[in-house]
């Protein structure tokens, strides 16, 4: 038998460390090869680490939440032959000789000494301790609410007192003779506090869980953290009438005709408004850009990279539709839902998840009337898309229903300014609200 040193591969992607998110076996374990040990997270993408050999676990060199260097030694298994641990070796040695890791045994707890007791010569004979009984006058502080119905028993001096301090006496417990309620029996349910009956089930809870944040909800710790401690944020909320965008949508989606082969996606909402971005960007072209805090530079990108924040059973992710401006309106939407089942499916690449030059956010029927959206460093601008709603719209002779929608964006007030931010969603609501200039050239 011998020992075998599994150390954390290169995951690729340049990367010299990486977080451990997650063990997929304990100390003990029988595992096989290509048995999944761990998983471990660069940047937002997560690597599974298999097992290259059979055998059994004997030392775990990390933690959930550690940052591990890349080349690190990890697990340590017992397996059939030599294993690739050889005492002449160097680095290998020093990790031979380091102790598996051992849970700590509790420690049982100290029995107390029996004493017996026995009547004949030379035992230890001992009394027992008299019974502490409770003095009838001693306030009661646990006693309960008396049954509905059952009046209390109290002296009228006691009655006037407990009307004065607003007590129900039928909720105080009376340390007298039958349960007689006294002068102490008042001071003792002050000093507490009235305790209200409660319903059968309902009770306090006082426990407290500590759960470590790491792997993507860390990540996404940190980016919030970043984003509102260096940009200063300007938001800017508009309504916007998508009566005539639905019809077109709804009208769109009717035509099952595939085009050039491919079978059309059913179109959304954010194709339409990735569009609508692409026309206003190319008007106000420093929307499309990442400000490099530490440089004091704003690099102004041609192609526009559209972000989509997603909620995904980890987290908050944002995969990347690259070059909006070369895709038309289906593409758009293809793109979008490849992208939206990778995420949810954790498949999504590093490349998938990266590379964004705006964000677009949306809490889809969730999305509220409005929202203070926190830009994606180092972004300048992101466009949050809140929940469409009819409602009664003047026309100038009489209300009407209309489909109505807030764009809740938010802007870095150091590159972008507050008329130019409100430009920018001017000329976004002019293309919603009138879809067929979305499709002009």
């Amino acid at each position: 038998m011998g020992e075998h040193i599994i150390k954390l591969p290169d995951v690729g992607e340049g990367v010299a460390e990486a977080e451990l998110v997650e063990w997929h076996v304990k100390i003990g374990d029988i595992v096989r090869e290509d048995t999944v040990l761990a998983a471990v997270m660069t940047d937002k993408a997560t690597v599974e680490i298999p097992s290259p050999v059979d055998g059994e676990i004997l030392w775990l060199g990390a933690e959930i939440g550690d940052t591990v260097a890349i080349g690190s030694p990890i697990v340590r298994l017992k397996v059939a032959g030599e294993g690739n641990v050889k005492p002449q070796s160097g680095e290998t040695e020093a990790v031979a000789a380091e102790p598996p890791v051992k849970l700590p045994t509790p420690k049982p707890e100290a029995a107390p000494p029996v004493v017996k007791t026995s009547p004949k010569a030379g035992g230890t004979d001992v009394k027992p301790a008299p019974a502490v009984s409770k003095s009838p006058q001693q306030p009661s502080v646990s006693g309960s609410p008396r049954p509905e119905g059952e009046k209390p028993l109290a002296s009228p001096a006691v009655r006037l007192r407990a009307k004065e301090a607003g007590i129900d006496l039928r909720q105080v417990a009376g340390s007298g003779p039958a349960g007689r309620i006294g002068h102490e029996d008042i001071e003792a349910f002050l000093a507490r506090g009235p305790q209200v009956a409660r319903a059968p089930g309902l009770a306090r809870n006082d426990a407290i869980q500590d759960i470590k944040v790491v792997g993507l909800r860390r990540k996404i710790a940190e980016k919030m953290s970043l984003s509102k401690s260096r940009i200063p944020h300007i938001t800017y909320v508009e309504e916007i009438d998508v009566t005539a965008l639905e019809d077109l949508r709804a009208a769109l989606n009717k035509e099952k005709r595939a085009a050039k082969g491919v079978e059309r996606p059913k179109l959304t909402l954010l194709p339409f408004l990735m569009r609508a971005m692409v026309k206003a960007i190319s008007d106000q072209p420093n929307l499309n850009s990442l400000f490099d805090d530490e440089a004091g530079i704003i690099h102004q990108h041609g192609g526009i990279h559209i972000g989509i924040a997603a909620q995904t059973p980890s987290g908050l992710v944002v995969p990347v539709v690259k070059h909006a401006e070369a895709r038309d309106i289906w593409e758009c939407g293809a793109e979008v839902i490849r992208l939206a089942e990778a995420a949810k499916s954790g498949t999504a690449t590093r490349d998938e998840l990266s590379g964004s030059t705006i964000t677009i956010t949306s809490l889809g029927a969730m999305g509220g009337v409005a929202t203070t959206p926190v830009i994606n460093h180092p972004e300048v601008a992101i466009i949050g898309v809140n929940k469409m709603m009819v409602r009664p719209v003047w026309d100038g002779t009489q209300f009407i229903p209309r489909k109505m929608m807030n764009l809740s964006s938010s802007f870095d007030h150091r590159v972008i300014d507050g008329w130019d931010a409100a430009v920018f969603i001017q000329r976004i609501k002019a293309l919603l609200e009138t879809p067929a200039l979305i499709f002009v050239d």
